[in-house]
């Protein structure tokens, strides 16, 4: 019997296993992903990701999976298997559209660079600076504890833009936080991403705030779970980064991605809301119960053809696996694409580097499966045999990823949650076997 999406047991942890944590244990295990030293390949053949897809499309979570993959500025090549939807009978390919979910991030992370390099922000500027009410916040003593005077203290030093682009400002997230603190959120409408027009627990589906502006106005109020600048700890970092990159620009955050990124580098089919003219491309997303997947939103009547609240910086773009793929080539190319420029050299090499503050506790870092990285704008950063690697996760399962020493992109995207870790691990996995049997 199906159960009402109002029975879905979708937990916060459950929402940031597929989103937040995912893909660092990729670099964890099995091949080791030493990208860095890999020579471009010329034959084309990636015959473990290939199975990999099959497999996964077998086991029946989603009726699809998608791969591009590509050096430097070179074509990509596209693999996938199945369908729009498990009953569409329109192949899923290169042009479908997926919900990126977590990978927009480094879609503002790079727009907020942009910023830095034509010196209309700078990393370690105050956010009060461009929105003063993030002059005073206050901190709470005990991790997500009450939001009462006797839990709150003073933070010791302001939030900055190295600390939004990291996620080290302490601010908090709907699919992170517990008690209180996450009740705030809810009623404040400061969610993290649309999902799904159905009743979906777990902080996601409350009334968002109206604008970008008054999402930004009420995190304000709320209190930071850490101490600025002491502790990677996921959050609404980068959508409070879309409020500040358009004070900043004197244009609208989606604009200024429009504008300066989405046109540019020929990206046609990213949006934060979906044309109803190409809701035919779009795939559905399901959620997995007791592994049986149950579609939460599907493409004639989807959540995506609505015109968002704001556009979430953080987790609200549609995608598709060839747009993904130009963004990756534009960062391979240090901001160059095909004879444009989009980003500075700098300003790209900056973003991709790690840029963790100074004032990072012991163990405040982002570590997964025992092994420690860094984290750049919006993305993670590969360290010792990951070095040059950056990207980041979605919370349907999408990936992007690009080694900046080799010039190997990688994306891969289906639509399920919660995301699951091992296929999350064996995606890079599978990338860097076939890349290295492409040298011997």
């Amino acid at each position: 019997m199906v159960r009402a999406a109002a029975e879905f047991d979708i937990s916060r942890r459950s929402l940031l296993r597929g989103g937040a944590m995912l893909g660092a244990g990729a670099l964890a295990g099995g091949v080791p992903f030493t990208q860095a030293a890999l020579a471009q390949g010329t034959s084309g053949q990636w015959p473990r990701v290939a199975r990999l897809v099959s497999d996964f499309v077998a086991r029946g979570w989603s009726p699809n999976a998608v791969v591009a993959l590509g050096w430097g500025q070179n074509p990509p090549e596209y693999l996938g298997q199945g369908d729009t939807t498990f009953t569409s009978g329109i192949r899923a390919d290169a042009d479908s559209l997926f919900r990126i979910y977590s990978m927009t991030k480094p879609i503002t992370g790079m727009a907020a660079m942009m910023l830095i390099e034509e010196g209309l922000l700078s990393l370690d500027q105050p956010v009060a600076d461009i929105l003063p009410a993030f002059a005073e916040m206050k901190v709470q003593k005990v991790y997500d504890g009450p939001i009462t005077e006797d839990n709150l203290e003073p933070a010791v030093r302001p939030i900055t833009i190295r600390h939004l682009l990291t996620h080290t400002a302490g601010l908090g997230y709907s699919i992170v936080q517990q008690g209180p603190l996450a009740q705030a959120y809810a009623e404040n409408g400061l969610n993290p991403a649309q999902v799904s027009r159905l009743e979906v627990p777990g902080g996601l589906n409350s009334p968002p705030a109206p604008s970008l502006e008054v999402f930004a106005d009420r995190l304000a109020t709320m209190p930071l779970v850490y101490q600025p600048g002491t502790h990677w700890s996921y959050s609404v970092a980068l959508d409070l980064m879309g409020r500040v990159i358009e004070v900043a620009s004197g244009l609208s955050f989606d604009a200024f991605l429009q504008e300066r990124i989405f046109d540019p580098c020929d990206m046609s089919s990213t949006w934060f809301r979906v044309p109803e003219s190409e809701k035919a491309r779009l795939t559905a997303n399901y959620f997995l119960l007791d592994g049986q997947p149950l579609p939460i939103d599907l493409p004639a009547n989807s959540v995506y053809l609505d015109q968002p609240a704001f556009p979430f910086g953080g987790a609200g773009l549609v995608s598709s696996p060839r747009d993904y793929d130009r963004f990756l080539m534009m960062l391979a190319g240090f901001g160059h694409i095909e004879g444009r420029r989009v980003m500075s050299e700098p300003a790209v090499r900056l973003g991709t580097s790690n840029l963790f503050p100074d004032t990072l506790a012991p163990d405040g870092g982002f570590t997964s499966g025992g092994r420690t990285f860094g984290f750049g704008a919006g993305g993670l950063v590969g360290m010792d045999e990951a070095a040059g690697l950056f990207g980041w996760f979605g919370a349907a399962g999408t990936a992007g990823l690009v080694n900046m020493k080799t010039g190997l992109r990688q994306t891969f995207m289906t639509q399920y949650m919660p995301a699951d870790m091992e296929m999350q691990n064996a995606f890079p996995q599978a990338v860097a076997a076939d890349a290295v049997a492409m040298e011997r």
